[in-house]
C-alpha cells in the first residue's frame, strides 16, 4: 500500500509501548513489510516528567499529548497512538483522531491487598487514585474514605499500594489487561453504576488531517467502538471536560441505537448529575448522531451543575 515508512509517535511507559506496539503490528502489515515499516518514535511528555503533582494543576491531560502533537504537526512522526480518555475533546487545528480500533474493557477495576470490593473498605480507609473522577464516585458511595493521591504508571502504583501507601487503588480495566495483569483485580467497577473516563479503554490514531483518509488508517477503524465514544466524547465536549471536572460516560450499542449514560460530580462527591438517552445511529450520519446525544446529556448535566461542578484550582 504505501512504500514510505509510516513513524509511530508514543509515550515510552510500558503500557504505551504495549498499546502502540499492538497498533503497530496491523500498521505495518497493511503495508505489507515487516515492523521495519511502522518504527515506533518514543517520545517523554510534560505528563510522563512532571509526577509530583495533580494534573490539573499543572495544565491537564494536555500533558500526555502535547509534545507527541508538536511532533506530529512537524512532520518527525506520521501518526501518534493515544489512550482515548487522555485526550482533549478538541484536537489542535491540522492534527485529528483519524481511527479508533475496537475497544478494551472500558470498566475500572478496585485493587487491593486485603480487600475484595469498595464496600468492604473499613471506615477511613485510604484509597489510592489521581483521578478527580475516579475520587468523586468512591466518596459518592463512600464519603468516609481518605483519598491518596497517586500518579504514575500501573507498576508504580502497584508498587506504592504493596508499600503501604494506600489500601486499594483503582485503575483501568484496560490497562491492566493490555499488561497480561487483568488478573490483579479484586473487582471490576459495573459501569452503569459509575459510569467509567469518556473513551476509557480504546485507543486513538492521531495523524495530521491530510493523512486521515490513507489506507492505512482505513483498516484500523472499528464502527461500533466510534460510535459509542463519539457520544462519550460529546458529552465531555459539552461539558468542557478537564481534570477539573469529575465526568463519567459510559454508551453501548444494541442494534442500531447508541444507549448513552453520562455523569458529573461535585469534587467532594456529595452531588451527583445524571442523564440517559438513547439515539438511532444506523445510518451514514450515525457519528454525528451519537455525538449530538453526547453534547445533549452533557448541556443538561452542565446547566444544572453549574460552577459546582469545578474543582478550585
Amino acid at each position: 500500500m504505501n512504500t514510505q515508512p509510516v513513524r509511530i509517535g508514543t509515550r515510552a511507559s510500558k503500557l504505551a509501548l504495549v498499546q502502540a506496539g499492538l497498533m503497530q503490528a496491523r500498521i505495518a502489515a497493511a503495508l505489507g513489510g515487516g515492523l521495519g515499516a511502522a518504527p515506533l518514535i518514543h517520545i517523554t511528555t510534560s505528563g510522563d516528567r512532571i509526577q509530583d503533582r495533580r494534573l490539573m494543576d499543572i495544565g491537564g491531560k494536555a500533558l500526555f499529548t502535547k509534545e507527541i502533537e508538536e511532533a506530529l504537526l512537524d512532520g518527525r512522526i506520521d501518526c501518534a497512538i493515544h489512550s482515548l480518555k487522555d485526550m482533549p475533546a478538541q484536537s489542535p487545528p491540522g492534527l485529528v483522531i483519524a481511527a479508533i480500533p475496537e475497544r478494551e474493557d472500558p470498566r475500572d477495576a478496585f485493587l487491593s491487598e486485603a480487600f475484595e470490593s469498595l464496600a468492604a473498605l473499613p471506615q477511613r480507609a485510604r484509597l489510592g487514585t489521581a483521578s478527580l473522577r475516579r475520587q468523586a464516585q468512591a466518596l459518592n458511595r463512600r464519603p468516609d474514605l481518605e483519598m491518596v493521591h497517586l500518579r504514575g504508571n500501573v507498576d508504580t502504583r502497584l508498587a506504592k499500594m504493596a508499600r503501604g501507601e494506600a489500601d486499594a487503588i483503582i485503575l483501568a480495566a484496560a490497562g491492566l489487561n493490555r499488561l497480561g495483569l487483568g488478573h490483579l483485580a479484586r473487582m471490576l467497577i459495573d459501569p452503569v453504576e459509575a459510569p467509567p473516563a469518556p473513551g476509557q479503554g480504546a485507543l486513538a490514531i492521531q495523524t495530521r488531517a491530510e493523512d486521515a483518509d490513507a489506507p492505512w488508517v482505513a483498516v484500523l477503524r472499528h464502527a461500533p467502538t466510534a460510535l459509542a465514544v463519539a457520544g462519550e466524547r460529546g458529552a465531555l465536549m459539552a461539558l468542557e471536560g478537564s481534570c477539573r471536572t469529575a465526568i463519567g460516560a459510559h454508551g453501548r450499542l444494541e442494534g442500531g441505537r447508541l444507549h448513552l449514560i453520562v455523569e458529573a460530580l461535585t469534587p467532594d462527591g456529595a452531588r451527583r448529575f445524571r442523564r440517559e438517552g438513547e439515539a438511532d445511529v444506523s445510518g451514514p450520519a450515525g457519528e454525528a448522531a451519537a455525538r449530538d446525544l453526547g453534547l445533549k446529556l452533557g448541556a443538561e448535566i452542565g446547566a444544572e451543575g453549574g460552577e459546582a461542578l469545578l474543582a478550585p484550582q
